[in-house]
Protein backbone atom coordinates (compact mmCIF):
# COMPACT_ATOMS: atom_id res chain seq x y z
CA UNK A 1 0.00 0.00 0.00
CA UNK A 2 1.26 3.57 -1.04
CA UNK A 3 2.33 5.58 1.92
CA UNK A 4 0.35 8.88 2.23
CA UNK A 5 1.20 12.00 0.19
CA UNK A 6 1.78 14.76 3.12
CA UNK A 7 5.03 16.70 2.80
CA UNK A 8 6.32 20.00 4.56
CA UNK A 9 8.43 22.10 3.33
CA UNK A 10 10.24 24.73 5.70
CA UNK A 11 12.53 27.64 4.63
CA UNK A 12 13.89 30.80 5.73
CA UNK A 13 15.57 33.33 4.06
CA UNK A 14 19.23 34.01 3.91
CA UNK A 15 20.69 31.36 6.81
CA UNK A 16 23.84 29.66 5.48
CA UNK A 17 24.50 26.29 6.93
CA UNK A 18 26.94 27.27 9.92
CA UNK A 19 23.75 29.19 11.33
CA UNK A 20 22.74 25.80 12.78
CA UNK A 21 23.37 24.16 15.43
CA UNK A 22 23.36 20.75 14.37
CA UNK A 23 26.08 21.85 11.11
CA UNK A 24 29.08 22.38 13.88
CA UNK A 25 28.66 25.61 15.80
CA UNK A 26 26.85 24.61 19.12
CA UNK A 27 27.10 28.81 19.98
CA UNK A 28 24.03 29.15 17.21
CA UNK A 29 21.08 28.27 19.51
CA UNK A 30 18.74 26.17 16.95
CA UNK A 31 17.27 23.42 18.63
CA UNK A 32 14.22 22.89 17.07
CA UNK A 33 16.47 21.94 13.75
CA UNK A 34 19.06 19.92 16.06
CA UNK A 35 16.24 18.29 17.12
CA UNK A 36 15.19 17.90 13.34
CA UNK A 37 18.58 17.17 12.09
CA UNK A 38 18.10 14.09 15.09
CA UNK A 39 15.60 12.82 13.86
CA UNK A 40 16.68 12.54 9.54
CA UNK A 41 18.70 13.04 7.06
CA UNK A 42 21.35 16.09 7.66
CA UNK A 43 23.18 16.94 4.12
CA UNK A 44 26.27 18.09 4.88
CA UNK A 45 26.97 20.13 1.44
CA UNK A 46 23.83 21.42 -0.27
CA UNK A 47 24.13 24.57 -2.31
CA UNK A 48 21.68 26.98 -3.99
CA UNK A 49 21.07 27.17 -7.48
CA UNK A 50 21.52 31.03 -7.54
CA UNK A 51 22.15 33.18 -4.72
CA UNK A 52 20.01 35.00 -4.81
CA UNK A 53 15.98 35.72 -3.21
CA UNK A 54 13.84 34.95 -6.24
CA UNK A 55 16.14 32.99 -8.33
CA UNK A 56 16.95 30.93 -5.79
CA UNK A 57 12.99 30.33 -5.14
CA UNK A 58 12.76 30.08 -8.84
CA UNK A 59 14.72 26.76 -8.74
CA UNK A 60 13.43 25.68 -5.27
CA UNK A 61 9.88 25.72 -6.86
CA UNK A 62 9.85 24.74 -9.91
CA UNK A 63 12.85 22.07 -10.57
CA UNK A 64 14.30 24.02 -13.30
CA UNK A 65 17.41 26.36 -13.57
CA UNK A 66 16.96 30.51 -13.52
CA UNK A 67 18.26 30.88 -16.63
CA UNK A 68 15.42 28.91 -18.01
CA UNK A 69 12.65 29.87 -16.20
CA UNK A 70 12.19 33.42 -16.14
CA UNK A 71 13.09 34.38 -12.42
CA UNK A 72 16.61 34.55 -13.52
CA UNK A 73 17.03 37.46 -11.54
CA UNK A 74 14.87 39.57 -8.61
CA UNK A 75 11.74 41.32 -9.62
CA UNK A 76 11.50 39.22 -12.68
CA UNK A 77 7.71 36.51 -12.68
CA UNK A 78 8.10 33.09 -14.29
CA UNK A 79 7.13 31.97 -17.34
CA UNK A 80 4.07 31.44 -17.84
CA UNK A 81 4.09 28.05 -19.48
CA UNK A 82 6.96 27.20 -15.89
CA UNK A 83 5.01 24.51 -13.62
CA UNK A 84 5.19 25.10 -9.89
CA UNK A 85 5.66 22.10 -7.63
CA UNK A 86 2.04 23.86 -6.34
CA UNK A 87 0.41 23.38 -9.64
CA UNK A 88 2.11 19.46 -10.42
CA UNK A 89 0.65 18.42 -6.76
CA UNK A 90 -2.58 20.00 -7.24
CA UNK A 91 -3.11 18.61 -10.11
CA UNK A 92 -2.14 15.10 -8.78
CA UNK A 93 -4.83 15.71 -6.08
CA UNK A 94 -3.13 17.32 -3.51
CA UNK A 95 -4.41 19.96 -1.31
CA UNK A 96 -1.36 22.70 -1.71
CA UNK A 97 -1.30 25.36 0.70
CA UNK A 98 1.93 28.04 0.73
CA UNK A 99 2.57 30.59 3.30
CA UNK A 100 5.17 33.50 3.31
CA UNK A 101 8.00 34.86 1.21
CA UNK A 102 7.05 33.99 -2.56
CA UNK A 103 9.52 36.66 -4.46
CA UNK A 104 8.09 35.07 -8.14
CA UNK A 105 5.13 36.81 -9.49
CA UNK A 106 7.34 39.96 -10.81
CA UNK A 107 6.41 42.46 -8.12
CA UNK A 108 8.78 43.76 -6.12
CA UNK A 109 10.31 42.39 -2.74
CA UNK A 110 6.82 41.79 -0.88
CA UNK A 111 4.91 40.38 -3.92
CA UNK A 112 1.54 41.35 -5.20
CA UNK A 113 -1.06 39.67 -1.98
CA UNK A 114 -2.69 37.43 -5.01
CA UNK A 115 -2.37 34.01 -5.02
CA UNK A 116 -1.30 32.25 -7.92
CA UNK A 117 -2.43 29.15 -9.87
CA UNK A 118 -1.87 26.06 -7.76
CA UNK A 119 -2.12 27.08 -4.19
CA UNK A 120 -5.48 27.12 -1.79
CA UNK A 121 -6.51 31.14 -1.94
CA UNK A 122 -8.10 30.38 1.66
CA UNK A 123 -4.53 29.96 2.73
CA UNK A 124 -2.23 32.19 0.38
CA UNK A 125 -0.36 34.99 2.46
CA UNK A 126 2.66 36.49 1.29
CA UNK A 127 4.57 39.76 2.46
CA UNK A 128 1.75 42.13 0.77
CA UNK A 129 -0.90 40.14 2.69
CA UNK A 130 1.30 40.94 6.11
CA UNK A 131 1.80 44.59 5.23
CA UNK A 132 -1.97 44.99 4.39
CA UNK A 133 -2.93 43.96 7.79
CA UNK A 134 -0.34 46.76 9.19
CA UNK A 135 -1.10 50.46 9.51
CA UNK A 136 1.23 52.72 7.72
CA UNK A 137 2.91 53.70 11.20
CA UNK A 138 3.78 49.90 11.31
CA UNK A 139 4.89 49.37 8.09
CA UNK A 140 7.62 51.93 8.71
CA UNK A 141 8.10 50.18 11.82
CA UNK A 142 8.69 46.44 10.28
CA UNK A 143 11.24 47.77 8.15
CA UNK A 144 13.21 49.87 10.69
CA UNK A 145 13.65 47.06 13.28
CA UNK A 146 17.33 47.07 13.68
CA UNK A 147 16.99 50.55 15.29
CA UNK A 148 14.19 48.75 17.51
CA UNK A 149 14.17 46.07 19.48
CA UNK A 150 11.95 44.06 21.52
CA UNK A 151 8.79 44.06 19.83
CA UNK A 152 6.01 41.44 20.43
CA UNK A 153 5.82 38.31 18.82
CA UNK A 154 2.25 38.64 17.47
CA UNK A 155 3.42 41.22 15.15
CA UNK A 156 6.04 39.67 13.08
CA UNK A 157 5.88 38.03 9.45
CA UNK A 158 7.23 34.88 11.15
CA UNK A 159 4.54 34.29 13.81
CA UNK A 160 1.85 35.22 11.68
CA UNK A 161 3.24 32.59 8.94
CA UNK A 162 3.28 29.85 11.61
CA UNK A 163 -0.16 30.24 13.42
CA UNK A 164 -1.54 30.04 9.72
CA UNK A 165 0.36 26.90 9.11
CA UNK A 166 -0.68 25.41 12.33
CA UNK A 167 -4.15 25.95 12.09
CA UNK A 168 -3.77 24.20 7.75
CA UNK A 169 -2.09 21.18 9.93
CA UNK A 170 -5.22 20.89 12.21
CA UNK A 171 -8.02 21.24 9.57
CA UNK A 172 -6.13 19.01 7.06
CA UNK A 173 -3.16 17.45 8.71
CA UNK A 174 -4.96 13.75 7.78
CA UNK A 175 -5.70 15.26 3.95
CA UNK A 176 -2.71 14.60 0.80
CA UNK A 177 -1.22 17.63 0.94
CA UNK A 178 1.89 19.72 0.28
CA UNK A 179 2.30 22.85 2.70
CA UNK A 180 4.74 25.55 1.71
CA UNK A 181 6.09 27.53 5.42
CA UNK A 182 8.42 30.20 3.44
CA UNK A 183 9.75 32.44 6.19
CA UNK A 184 11.67 35.98 5.39
CA UNK A 185 13.60 35.33 8.82
CA UNK A 186 16.44 36.21 9.41
CA UNK A 187 16.70 38.51 6.41
CA UNK A 188 17.16 41.70 7.54
CA UNK A 189 15.06 43.62 9.19
CA UNK A 190 15.67 41.20 11.39
CA UNK A 191 12.48 41.70 13.55
CA UNK A 192 12.12 39.80 16.81
CA UNK A 193 10.90 40.04 19.91
CA UNK A 194 12.90 39.13 23.46
CA UNK A 195 14.58 36.64 24.38
CA UNK A 196 15.89 36.35 20.58
CA UNK A 197 16.69 40.29 20.35
CA UNK A 198 18.76 40.48 22.86
CA UNK A 199 20.52 36.96 22.99
CA UNK A 200 23.39 37.38 20.76
CA UNK A 201 24.50 41.19 22.57
CA UNK A 202 27.83 41.25 22.31
CA UNK A 203 28.49 37.78 20.46
CA UNK A 204 31.48 37.65 18.66
CA UNK A 205 30.52 35.64 15.63
CA UNK A 206 33.78 32.79 14.62
CA UNK A 207 36.32 35.03 12.45
CA UNK A 208 37.56 33.04 9.06
CA UNK A 209 40.88 33.68 7.76
CA UNK A 210 39.01 34.60 4.45
CA UNK A 211 38.02 38.07 5.91
CA UNK A 212 41.58 39.18 5.27
CA UNK A 213 41.51 38.06 1.95
CA UNK A 214 42.57 41.11 -0.78
CA UNK A 215 40.65 39.43 -3.56
CA UNK A 216 44.05 40.44 -5.77
CA UNK A 217 43.45 36.84 -7.67
CA UNK A 218 39.60 37.47 -7.61
CA UNK A 219 37.17 38.57 -10.11
CA UNK A 220 36.66 42.61 -10.60
CA UNK A 221 33.35 42.25 -9.85
CA UNK A 222 34.38 41.03 -6.28
CA UNK A 223 36.55 43.68 -5.55
CA UNK A 224 33.77 46.63 -6.55
CA UNK A 225 31.82 44.85 -4.69
CA UNK A 226 33.89 45.01 -1.52
CA UNK A 227 34.53 48.44 -2.04
CA UNK A 228 36.14 50.84 1.02
CA UNK A 229 36.47 47.30 2.68
CA UNK A 230 39.64 46.60 0.80
CA UNK A 231 41.43 49.88 2.46
CA UNK A 232 40.28 48.48 5.96
CA UNK A 233 43.32 47.14 7.95
CA UNK A 234 44.01 43.92 8.81
CA UNK A 235 42.82 42.13 10.49
CA UNK A 236 39.10 42.52 8.98
CA UNK A 237 36.87 44.20 11.96
CA UNK A 238 35.23 41.98 14.02
CA UNK A 239 31.50 40.48 13.35
CA UNK A 240 28.75 41.32 15.87
CA UNK A 241 25.52 40.54 14.02
CA UNK A 242 23.44 40.35 17.58
CA UNK A 243 20.19 41.35 15.66
CA UNK A 244 21.01 38.75 12.39
CA UNK A 245 21.49 36.19 14.96
CA UNK A 246 19.20 36.49 17.00
CA UNK A 247 16.03 36.23 14.81
CA UNK A 248 18.26 32.93 13.35
CA UNK A 249 16.93 31.85 16.92
CA UNK A 250 13.79 33.49 16.53
CA UNK A 251 12.83 31.61 12.81
CA UNK A 252 13.85 28.36 14.69
CA UNK A 253 11.40 28.62 17.43
CA UNK A 254 8.79 29.57 15.08
CA UNK A 255 9.59 26.41 12.67
CA UNK A 256 9.62 24.35 16.17
CA UNK A 257 5.80 25.65 16.59
CA UNK A 258 5.27 24.02 13.03
CA UNK A 259 6.91 20.76 13.65
CA UNK A 260 5.05 19.95 16.82
CA UNK A 261 1.82 20.74 14.73
CA UNK A 262 3.09 18.64 12.22
CA UNK A 263 4.03 15.58 14.96
CA UNK A 264 0.50 16.20 16.27
CA UNK A 265 -1.56 15.90 12.88
CA UNK A 266 0.76 14.11 10.42
CA UNK A 267 3.52 12.75 11.87
CA UNK A 268 4.03 10.33 8.83
CA UNK A 269 4.72 13.63 6.84
CA UNK A 270 7.58 14.14 4.40
CA UNK A 271 9.48 17.41 6.15
CA UNK A 272 12.12 19.37 4.10
CA UNK A 273 14.20 22.08 5.33
CA UNK A 274 16.25 24.24 3.58
CA UNK A 275 17.21 28.27 3.21
CA UNK A 276 17.31 29.87 0.26
CA UNK A 277 20.97 31.67 0.09
CA UNK A 278 23.53 32.35 2.41
CA UNK A 279 25.35 35.64 4.09
CA UNK A 280 29.18 36.81 3.31
CA UNK A 281 29.15 37.95 6.85
CA UNK A 282 32.27 39.77 5.90
CA UNK A 283 34.24 36.53 4.18
CA UNK A 284 36.78 37.83 1.53
CA UNK A 285 35.52 41.33 2.34
CA UNK A 286 32.20 41.25 0.87
CA UNK A 287 28.59 41.52 2.78
CA UNK A 288 25.30 40.35 1.79
CA UNK A 289 24.98 37.81 -0.99
CA UNK A 290 25.40 37.91 -4.63
CA UNK A 291 27.40 36.68 -7.65
CA UNK A 292 29.78 34.45 -6.21
CA UNK A 293 30.11 30.76 -5.21
CA UNK A 294 31.45 31.48 -1.80
CA UNK A 295 30.49 28.63 1.06
CA UNK A 296 29.06 31.37 2.59
CA UNK A 297 27.10 33.06 0.57
CA UNK A 298 25.75 29.67 -1.77
CA UNK A 299 25.73 26.71 0.94
CA UNK A 300 22.97 26.19 2.76
CA UNK A 301 21.18 23.94 5.35
CA UNK A 302 19.25 20.93 3.91
CA UNK A 303 17.61 18.76 6.38
CA UNK A 304 14.80 15.67 5.42
CA UNK A 305 12.89 14.06 7.82
CA UNK A 306 10.92 10.92 6.96
CA UNK A 307 9.65 8.43 9.29
CA UNK A 308 10.83 4.81 7.80
CA UNK A 309 12.03 6.06 4.87
CA UNK A 310 15.11 7.99 5.93
CA UNK A 311 17.38 7.26 8.67
CA UNK A 312 17.10 9.14 11.69
CA UNK A 313 20.53 11.02 12.87
CA UNK A 314 22.12 10.21 9.44
CA UNK A 315 24.00 12.68 7.57
CA UNK A 316 25.19 12.59 3.81
CA UNK A 317 28.53 14.23 2.90
CA UNK A 318 27.77 14.56 -0.55
CA UNK A 319 27.55 17.75 -2.72
CA UNK A 320 23.58 18.29 -3.71
CA UNK A 321 21.85 21.11 -4.93
CA UNK A 322 18.01 22.58 -4.65
CA UNK A 323 17.65 21.03 -7.99
CA UNK A 324 16.70 17.76 -6.86
CA UNK A 325 13.81 19.16 -4.39
CA UNK A 326 10.90 19.44 -6.41
CA UNK A 327 11.74 15.69 -8.33
CA UNK A 328 11.83 14.38 -4.73
CA UNK A 329 8.66 15.98 -3.72
CA UNK A 330 6.93 14.44 -6.97
CA UNK A 331 9.03 10.94 -6.47
CA UNK A 332 7.32 10.95 -3.07
CA UNK A 333 4.20 11.89 -4.11
CA UNK A 334 4.40 9.14 -6.65
CA UNK A 335 4.68 11.16 -9.80
CA UNK A 336 6.88 10.68 -12.44
CA UNK A 337 9.53 13.55 -13.21
CA UNK A 338 9.41 15.41 -15.80
CA UNK A 339 11.42 15.80 -19.27
CA UNK A 340 11.19 19.69 -18.53
CA UNK A 341 12.31 19.29 -14.73
CA UNK A 342 15.92 19.74 -14.77
CA UNK A 343 16.84 17.99 -11.11
CA UNK A 344 16.83 14.32 -10.47
CA UNK A 345 14.47 12.51 -7.39
CA UNK A 346 16.85 12.48 -4.03
CA UNK A 347 14.83 9.41 -2.62
CA UNK A 348 17.91 6.99 -3.47
CA UNK A 349 20.16 8.99 -1.38
CA UNK A 350 17.16 9.04 1.24
CA UNK A 351 17.36 5.37 1.57
CA UNK A 352 20.83 5.07 2.22
CA UNK A 353 22.59 8.26 2.41
CA UNK A 354 26.07 7.32 1.28
CA UNK A 355 24.87 7.28 -2.25
CA UNK A 356 26.38 10.11 -4.00
CA UNK A 357 23.38 12.20 -5.36
CA UNK A 358 25.38 13.79 -8.09
CA UNK A 359 29.14 14.50 -9.40
CA UNK A 360 28.95 17.75 -8.74
CA UNK A 361 26.42 20.89 -8.23
CA UNK A 362 25.47 23.99 -10.57
CA UNK A 363 25.26 27.26 -9.15
CA UNK A 364 24.93 30.45 -11.95
CA UNK A 365 24.20 33.83 -11.75
CA UNK A 366 22.81 36.67 -14.22
CA UNK A 367 20.94 39.48 -12.66
CA UNK A 368 20.74 43.06 -12.88
CA UNK A 369 18.68 44.57 -9.38
CA UNK A 370 16.33 47.10 -9.90
CA UNK A 371 14.54 47.08 -6.47
CA UNK A 372 16.57 46.59 -2.93
CA UNK A 373 20.14 44.76 -3.02
CA UNK A 374 23.36 46.51 -2.27
CA UNK A 375 24.96 44.78 -4.84
CA UNK A 376 23.67 44.20 -8.52
CA UNK A 377 24.58 43.72 -12.15
CA UNK A 378 25.79 41.24 -14.18
CA UNK A 379 28.96 38.86 -13.20
CA UNK A 380 31.09 39.28 -16.19
CA UNK A 381 33.50 36.94 -17.05
CA UNK A 382 37.14 37.24 -17.89
CA UNK A 383 37.98 35.72 -21.95
CA UNK A 384 40.13 32.63 -22.14
CA UNK A 385 41.54 33.97 -24.73
CA UNK A 386 41.18 37.33 -26.93
CA UNK A 387 40.13 35.04 -29.51
CA UNK A 388 37.51 33.69 -27.19
CA UNK A 389 33.86 34.31 -28.83
CA UNK A 390 31.43 35.77 -26.87
CA UNK A 391 29.57 32.31 -26.02
CA UNK A 392 33.32 30.82 -24.11
CA UNK A 393 34.27 32.62 -21.05
CA UNK A 394 35.26 31.73 -18.16
CA UNK A 395 34.86 33.11 -14.45
CA UNK A 396 38.46 33.74 -12.66
CA UNK A 397 37.58 32.97 -9.32
CA UNK A 398 39.79 30.46 -7.31
CA UNK A 399 39.87 29.19 -4.03
CA UNK A 400 41.93 27.48 -1.61
CA UNK A 401 40.11 24.60 -0.89
CA UNK A 402 40.92 21.24 -1.82
CA UNK A 403 38.33 19.20 -0.34
CA UNK A 404 35.50 21.10 -1.82
CA UNK A 405 33.01 19.68 -4.13
CA UNK A 406 33.30 21.05 -7.86
CA UNK A 407 30.68 23.26 -8.78
CA UNK A 408 29.69 24.88 -11.84
CA UNK A 409 29.11 28.46 -12.14
CA UNK A 410 27.13 30.03 -15.10
CA UNK A 411 27.49 33.70 -15.47
CA UNK A 412 26.13 36.24 -17.78
CA UNK A 413 28.25 38.97 -19.72
CA UNK A 414 27.33 42.45 -18.88
CA UNK A 415 25.54 44.15 -21.39
CA UNK A 416 23.95 47.87 -20.24
CA UNK A 417 21.81 48.20 -23.33
CA UNK A 418 19.66 44.26 -23.56
CA UNK A 419 16.71 44.42 -21.25
CA UNK A 420 16.56 40.19 -21.77
CA UNK A 421 18.63 37.65 -20.41
CA UNK A 422 22.03 37.48 -22.22
CA UNK A 423 22.71 34.19 -23.00
CA UNK A 424 24.43 31.86 -20.54
CA UNK A 425 28.09 31.30 -20.50
CA UNK A 426 29.25 28.18 -18.92
CA UNK A 427 32.70 28.66 -16.03
CA UNK A 428 34.15 26.60 -13.62
CA UNK A 429 34.36 27.82 -10.26
CA UNK A 430 35.79 26.33 -6.94
CA UNK A 431 33.46 26.83 -3.91
CA UNK A 432 35.26 27.31 -0.55
CA UNK A 433 35.23 28.78 3.11
CA UNK A 434 38.60 29.45 2.45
Amino acid sequence: MAPPRRIVFLMTDTQRWDMVGCYGNPEMRTPCLDRLASQGLRFERAYTCQPVCGPARAALFTGTWPHGNGGWANSLALGANVRTIGQRLRDAGLHTAYLGKWHLDGSDYFGLGRCPDGWDPAYWYDMRNYLEELTPEERRFSRQALRVRDVEAGFTFGRRCSNRAIDFLARHGREEFLLVVSYDEPHGPCLCPPPYAHMFDGYRFPRSPNTDDDLASKPSHQRAWAGAALDQARPYPEIRPAEYLGCNSFVDSEIGRVLEAVERHAPDALVIYTSDHGDALGSHRIRNKGPCAYDEVARVPLLVRWPGRAPAGAVCPHPVSHIDLVPTMLDAAGLPVPPSVDGRSLRPTLADPAQRPSECVFIEFGRYEVDHDVFGGFSRCAPRSTAASSSSSTCSARTSSTTSPRILSRCATASPTRRSPPPAIGCTTACSTG
